[in-house]
């Protein structure tokens, strides 16, 4: 195992041939010392580090690692030049190895831009190289690449599925870090399925992985992801500490795109304690980041955010103009559950302006998308909410009919608002039997 103190006498090998001009060696040590402080999350030394190497001339292994270095500190513009450039030398020098790890690098970029054809085109480049030249690693990595690909068009089960093909490979293959990664991703579409059980155990499998191995935006993303189970079962207090354990480590590693979501997510557990001012703020901490790193389906979460907030407040214009920035995003960048969800509070804001003909029409456009991406937390609420228009137009019928739905929903993924929709539905059923009982007799 390589020390420390090993690193750090490459490293000042590596400046002492950068500053003699001699660029064998500088390219040689240069990309061993930058592998291994990526492992770490030491991104800026990384890019510092392969920039001076670059002024020695081009090297397809210093593009390469500067790109991931700015890839992952929220750069996808220059990551991607960087992984352009690197690819070509790679072809040139009919290193098929290093071409489909780098075609797997350019399909997470453009992914992460939310131009998810072209990173699907990516990864199926890289998939076939990989398996002819033997590297399960990276077969592993653009497996689960695909599934994160599949998550984020709300295609849960085909993610899964991908993430399933992807976790015993980086088991077979030792790679530790990796297996952290791909079961932070099963977390996650457990959580988007509504089983917090599931999301939670497999998210506490990774947290003690990215420590072990010394990845620091591993670990942070693993707390954020904890901080939002947590938020999700309604205990605010313990998703804040985790979420609170997440944004130093976010910003010590310079990972921007995972400072935004971790401010994006204490947001929302502070508009959750009904602290709207300090919600605001984290919110507004979070969407320039957003549009400087260039996260396009994280701005639309945080502008569909700001709406809900400004909803809360009464401020039913201000929400609508937010919710009607972030759906076009959505629907650009292909998140159809954020689609589900913003078409849900676009029709809660009519229904609160007492549009009641406009609020059914909104939330009937995303009860099917809800069902498509299986969100089953969505779709409860969604119907709730067209249970609580139809029980406004006096139609007791169809909105009975729509809150047995949301309790048996409740009931699957153990929700906390079962208890209280259980109660409604009673009352409602209530409501009908007395207007069903027959008139008492004439004397």
């Amino acid at each position: 195992m390589t020390t420390t103190a090993a690193i750090a006498r490459w490293a000042e090998v590596h400046r002492l041939a950068v500053a003699g001009r001699q660029a064998d060696i500088a390219q040689d040590v240069g990309d061993r010392v930058g592998r291994v402080w990526l492992r770490v999350s030491r991104f800026a030394d990384v890019e510092a580090l392969a920039t001076a190497t670059l002024t020695l001339g081009t090297d397809a292994d210093a593009f390469y690692d500067r790109g991931r270095a700015r890839q992952a500190t929220g750069r996808p513009r220059p990551a991607l030049q960087d992984f352009q450039q690197s690819l070509a030398l790679y072809r040139q020098a009919g290193h098929r190895g290093n071409e489909a790890a780098t075609l797997n690098n350019i399909g997470s970029v453009y992914n992460g831009l939310g131009d998810r054809g072209q990173a699907l085109d990516f990864y199926q480049q890289a998939l076939p190289i990989q398996r002819e030249v033997g590297n399960r690693a990276g077969e592993a990595v653009t497996l689960n690449n695909i599934g994160h690909l599949y998550d984020g068009l709300g295609d849960r089960r085909r993610a899964l599925d991908f993430y399933q093909q992807a976790l015993p490979i980086r088991r077979e293959v030792g790679d530790r870090a990796g297996e952290a990664v791909t079961l932070n991703n099963i977390g996650g579409v457990y959580n988007g399925l509504g089983d917090r059980g599931q999301a939670l155990d497999f998210y506490q499998q990774a947290l003690p992985i990215t420590r072990e191995v010394g990845n620091r935006a591993g670990e942070a993303t693993t707390l954020n992801n904890i901080g939002m189970v947590y938020n999700g079962l309604g205990d605010r207090g313990q998703a804040l500490d985790f979420y609170q354990q997440a944004l130093p480590i976010t910003r010590e590693v310079g990972n921007r795109a995972g400072e935004a979501t971790t401010l994006n997510n204490i947001g929302g557990v502070y508009e959750g304690l009904g602290d709207r001012g300090q919600a605001l703020d984290f919110y507004q901490q979070a969407l320039p980041i957003r549009r400087e790193v260039g996260d396009r389906a994280g701005e639309a979460t945080t502008l569909n955010n700001i709406g809900h907030l400004y909803d809360g407040l009464g401020d039913r214009g201000q929400a609508l103009d937010f919710y009607q920035q972030a759906l076009p995003i959505q629907r650009e960048v292909g998140d159809r559950a954020g689609e589900a969800t913003t078409l849900n509070n676009i029709g809660i804001v009519y229904n609160g302006l007492g549009d009641r003909g406009r609020a059914l029409d909104f939330c009937q456009q995303a009860l099917p998308i809800m069902r498509e991406v299986g969100d089953r937390v969505g779709e409860a609420t969604t119907r709730y909410n067209i249970a609580m228009i139809h029980h406004a137009h006096g139609d007791l019928d169809n909105a009975i009919r729509e809150l047995e739905h949301v309790v048996d929903l409740d009931r699957q993924v153990g929700h906390p608002d079962l208890a209280d929709d259980t109660a409604v539905l009673q009352q409602l059923r209530q409501q009908q039997a007395e207007t069903q009982k027959p008139p008492p007799p004439t004397p």
